[in-house]
């Protein structure tokens, strides 16, 4: 009987070699959740000894953000799958917090009985840092985005702030027109004077008069005192109106004559008051057409137009909506204090499809609602709010098992809804067709044949 125990031995040394050598951190645990296994990748990266960490429960050596709801071991183990390159949270020995890729599944005797789980992960620090570097080069301001139509507007925005021009900002509801307000006002010389936004679609147009205007005592039953206006109170620095296509066509004049003669009249006033304030507009709708439906007063349009910005929607740059959702996941764990690592790739693949009429606000409250369902770990499609979940009539979507299954699955519907032509799928998705032909060549999309032009 000596003879096969050599053997194990001698395969068992076999696989510690191996194991050994590997740049990956393997650990097996017994039933009891105890270290069994700790290999020398597994020392690196925790910080911690193999002597410190075996006889010791799993959690107590790696102190995950998972380890308490949502360890992938544990799910391993209860449904006997494997589990693949989940993304999470290690806290070292020194206190620094690692992130890191992890792989689970169940551990097997030679007769097939299951005694115990092992687990592989490697560290994403790296990574994570090269994150950090693309965040810095996509961010501009508070606005964030890697989109070419996007750029364009972040390269443009500094010399447009420098100037007192009157700017018109165009996009739908929730692309962000408030933040280039802000942008524009923080890097220009009325940085330290204020910025003052109004929503001229909020109020009927008598408030909104007072509001804009300001008025005396006693210009109206209720006017007991002095009340400045928003002009006023902009003086020396931005306004920021916003849904100006709203506004009624009386108070359109008044507003041109604000800006024609750089002075307010308050209501009840007898005198006008000279403000110097620099004016940012914006609308969800074309004030070019509202000039032709005579709806909006042509003069007023080119005052207020002199400088124009488009913002295109969140559906025009889908290229924006991963980065967008690392930007959020970041400042909603900021704001509960928990520490969600990712959006689970089936899930990115739901948002990638969504043509969102609400445009990056409607992808935040998403984001949001995740985080009210997600204990900790991973932002799964469970966790999406059900409109984005396919319906019984429409067709299955496969399950993608990373970012890149995700991309392929995004590319191939738009080039099928594009009739193949690679002009316009680049088009939609908001890249250079140079760029979506690299990765159709990454990822391995081939055209049809008689298709390919």
């Amino acid at each position: 009987m000596a003879a096969p125990k050599q053997k194990n031995e001698d395969g068992q040394a076999w696989r510690d070699s191996i194991l050994e050598s590997i740049a990956d951190g393997v650990f097996t645990v017994d039933q009891d959740w105890r270290i069994t296994y700790f290999n020398r990748a597994a020392e690196k990266i925790t910080g911690i000894k193999r002597q410190e960490a075996l006889g010791r429960k799993c959690f107590e050596v790696f102190k995950a953000n998972i380890c308490e709801e949502g360890c992938f071991l544990r799910k391993s183990l209860e449904s006997k799958q494997a589990n693949l390159h989940k993304s999470a949270y290690i806290v070292r020995n020194d206190g620094k917090r690692v992130p890191i890729s992890i792989s689970t599944a169940v551990l097997r005797d030679d007769a097939g009985a299951i005694i115990g789980g092992v687990e592989t992960f490697r560290s994403l620090a790296a990574v994570e840092a090269l994150r950090k570097e693309l965040k810095q080069r996509y961010s501009f301001q508070d606005i964030v985005s890697k989109n070419k139509k996007m750029q364009e507007l972040f390269q443009i925005l500094p010399q447009v702030a420098e100037s007192d021009a009157s700017v018109l900002i165009e996009g739908e509801s929730g692309t962000g027109k408030e933040l280039f307000a802000r942008a524009l006002h923080s890097l220009s010389r009325r940085k330290q004077g204020p910025l003052v936004a109004v929503n001229c679609g909020a109020l009927p147009d008598t408030l909104l008069e007072s509001e804009l205007f300001g008025y005396r005592a006693g210009a109206f039953t209720d006017a007991r005192a002095d009340h400045p206006g928003r002009f006023a109170l902009a003086d020396g620095g931005t306004i920021f109106l916003d849904e100006i296509g709203d506004v009624s066509p009386a108070l359109q004049v008044r507003l041109l004559r604000v800006l024609q003669e750089k002075t307010i009249e308050p209501l009840g006033a007898t005198q006008s008051t000279k403000v110097d304030v620099r004016v940012v507009a914006a609308s969800n709708r074309s004030l070019e057409e509202l000039v032709r439906d005579g709806s909006f007063r042509e003069d007023l349009y080119y005052r207020i137009n002199v400088v124009s910005l488009r913002i295109p929607p969140l559906r025009e740059r889908r290229d924006d909506i991963p980065l967008l959702v690392e930007h959020f996941i970041a400042h909603f764990n900021h704001l509960t204090g928990k520490d969600i690592s990712q959006l689970d790739p089936a899930a990115m693949a739901l948002l990638l499809r969504h043509e969102f009429p609400g445009n990056v606000r409607e992808l935040m409250n998403i984001i949001e609602h995740a985080f009210v369902l997600c204990p900790g770990g991973v932002l799964m499609t469970d966790h999406l709010p059900a409109q984005l979940w396919p319906r019984q009539n429409e067709p299955n979507i496969t399950r993608p098992q990373n970012l890149d299954d995700a991309q392929a699955q995004l590319i191939g519907e738009a080039l099928a809804r594009n009739g193949y032509h690679q002009g316009q799928t680049a088009a939609e998705l908001g890249i250079h067709k140079t760029t979506l032909w690299r990765k159709m060549k990454k990822l391995g999309i081939e055209l049809p044949k008689k298709k390919r032009s």
